[in-house]
């Protein structure tokens, strides 16, 4: 049945979509194949029917692929084609720090008692909830159950929305949220610190003690299922996310991915200084860290340490930690960055993309080609520069992407 699914949706795409109909049709069929996996995992058949009844496919979506037409490239994340400076704006920290404060104070009593029981910092959960969603000041755009079931009939993910789609039926089998109230963000997360319904199960907590998980409307529940999130992907109690950090002159820029990992006191007695004069104690230079340079040479580099990748596992981009840490501190400190950012300039998608080939193909590439500029892109992009007798700096410009083309 999925099968002759596809095939009717082959076949529409390929007559130019004008059928609106037929292309309805085909989506519904698949929909409606996926009852046996939904009563496996125990939602009902009144549920299923009456979420699935008028169901339709949001063809608008980023990261779909819709046979016969070229792949959505919708807007990407933010995280991946903004540069530092614009995604850690400071005006935006600044605000978000305000109101983080007085929230500290409101939700002091839950706050304290989660910190207590998981070790994450009230901070953290708090600067998660404020970047996912403003404080829920910001509500979702989509509808939860469109969204997912969208992803899982034309995305890139299609078996892992699949599982998704179906999990989010079973949530509102539960009745712990309506669908009116089940907004999500275009990749299918949901609720105040946004999740996906499986992350839901995996890490969800009835702080409130009510006996539902509500991370939709129970701000404890929210905070306290973000950090058994972050508990369960390894959280380390009173580790910090990173140290800012003053690069040596000739620092080795490729050197900063997360395989290379040396003890921070290492890092220093190899002429990285802590910013401000921070005198770090014994064990702090006793952890484990990984260098990083957001811009490559240009702008703040900081060590990070296991906890950064904990929240990088939240969401996996290096800006989303940086201004998930960054926004945490500033809750109990004033002080910006102390080195500014560059004033450097992010290439298009596909030109990093064509970068990340001609670095795949030169050997020095072997992660995603995904057009993100991301640590393991920027060491590489520094090797190639070491080869070709540029200057080596790590960060894709114009310039580098110019020499890699003429390679080829």
């Amino acid at each position: 049945m999925i099968w002759r699914a596809f095939i009717v949706a082959v076949i529409v795409a390929t007559c130019g979509w004008s059928s609106a109909h037929a292309t309805d049709a085909a989506f519904t069929q698949f929909i409606a194949s996926l009852w046996p996996e939904a009563q496996a995992a125990g939602v009902s058949r009144a549920t299923f029917d009456r979420e699935t009844r008028g169901l339709e496919p949001d063809y608008k979506l980023p990261d779909l692929i819709l046979p016969g037409r070229p792949a959505t490239g919708a807007p990407s994340q933010a995280e991946f084609v903004q540069v530092p400076a614009d995604y850690v704006r400071e005006a935006s920290i600044a605000n978000l720090a305000g109101e983080g404060q007085r929230l500290l104070q409101k939700y002091s009593a839950a706050l304290t008692k989660i910190e207590k029981s998981s070790g994450v910092p009230a901070t953290v959960m708090l600067a998660i909830w404020g970047r996912e969603t403003d404080y829920g000041r910001y509500t979702l755009p989509y509808d939860l159950v469109r969204v997912l079931a969208t992803q899982a009939y034309v995305g890139r993910r299609k078996d892992t929305y699949r599982n998704e789609f179906i999990l989010s039926l079973k949530i509102l089998g539960e009745g712990v949220v309506t669908r009116k109230d089940m907004r999500s963000s275009w990749a299918g997360a949901t609720g105040l610190t946004q999740f996906l319904p499986s992350e839901y199960y995996k890490h969800g907590v009835d702080f409130d003690g009510d006996g539902r998980i509500d991370i939709w409307h129970s701000v404890p529940d929210a905070l306290a299922s973000a950090a058994q999130q972050l508990v369960n992907k390894g959280w380390q109690s009173g580790v910090r996310w990173a140290y800012e950090v003053k690069a040596p002159a000739k620092v080795d820029c490729t050197t900063g991915v997360p395989e290379v990992t040396k003890p921070i006191g290492q890092w220093l007695r190899e002429g990285f200084v802590p910013v401000r004069g921070e005198k770090l104690s014994a064990a702090e230079q006793a952890q484990p860290a990984s260098l990083l340079q957001p811009e490559g040479i240009y702008g703040p580099a900081f060590l990070t340490t296991k906890n950064y990748f904990v929240i990088k596992e939240y969401n996996f981009s290096d800006l989303y930690v940086l201004f998930v840490g960054h926004l945490s501190d500033r809750m109990t400190s004033p002080l910006p960055f102390a080195t500014p950012w560059s004033a450097s300039k992010q290439l298009r998608t596909k030109d990093v993309e064509t970068m990340q080939r001609g670095l795949t193909r030169a050997g020095l590439y072997k992660d995603k080609i995904d057009g993100k500029a991301g640590m393991q892109t920027r060491a590489a992009l520094g090797a190639y520069q070491k080869s070709a007798g540029l200057k080596v700096d790590c960060w894709p410009s114009e310039e580098v992407l110019r020499s890699i083309q003429a390679a080829r």
